[in-house]
């Protein structure tokens, strides 16, 4: 079990964040990406829970964040790139971890955060983020104005640090594939698991899995 601490998590948006702290004095911490807010992501997503749970037993912190107002995927990038800079003040190595939106919400935060971000998993990922809820292309934009598309397979080839990807062989619910591809072409490791996008039942062995890939690349982590 974990002690849990409500967090303010500092930007320009309203972005709250509850802190698993492990038993131990960690000195690694994961920040946990939600899936889709307006489809119900929030911070206490099981797949989120099962992979802090997993962290904690390993000695490792994990920040599980939800975002602030809904903002075409942008805004939700700072909240996790603000997510991780508020942990790279606290601890010596920090990793980022994410399902289905939130997956690809980790990949572009960890490929374009100016702080350290020593590992990065994510289970399901969106490979692009559409701008509405009805699968549209995400929107074209001058790159310099922060808002260009949101290309979280494209992003994995910018990544400073090692990837898991797990993905579920039945999923028809995020087209992980052009992701699942990008980590394969950069040798990333790629993890398949016999389920759909929901992972039903398997939460606790996609969460350790998660976890113990994460632990493995953060200084300061223990093992099971």
């Amino acid at each position: 079990m974990t002690d849990s601490d409500t967090v303010l998590v500092p930007g320009g948006r309203d972005v709250r964040a509850t802190l698993d702290a492990a038993s131990t004095d960690a000195t690694a911490c994961v920040v946990a990406c939600p899936p889709h807010p307006q489809l119900g992501g929030a911070r206490s997503d099981r797949r989120l829970t099962a992979t802090s749970d997993a962290l904690a037993d390993r000695g490792v912190d994990c920040l599980r964040f939800d975002y602030g107002d809904w903002d075409d995927g942008y805004g939700e990038r700072e909240d996790a790139r603000n997510a991780l800079r508020w942990a790279a003040d606290r601890y010596d190595a920090v990793g980022v971890y994410g399902y289905s939106f939130g997956g690809a919400i980790a990949v572009l935060a960890a490929a374009t955060v100016d702080v350290p971000v020593q590992a990065a998993a994510v289970l399901a990922p969106a490979s692009r983020l559409a701008n509405d809820l009805d699968g549209a292309e995400p929107r074209s934009a001058d790159e310099s104005s922060g808002r260009g598309p949101l290309d979280a397979a494209a992003a994995v080839e910018e990544l400073p640090c090692p990837l898991w990807v797990g993905y579920g062989e039945r999923d028809e619910t995020a087209d992980s594939g052009p992701t699942v591809e990008a980590a394969e072409r950069c040798h990333q490791q790629v993890l398949a698991y016999g389920s759909d996008h929901h992972f039903v039942g398997q939460h606790d062995d996609v969460g350790r899995d998660a976890a113990e890939f994460l632990a493995t690349h953060l200084d300061g982590s223990t093992s099971a």
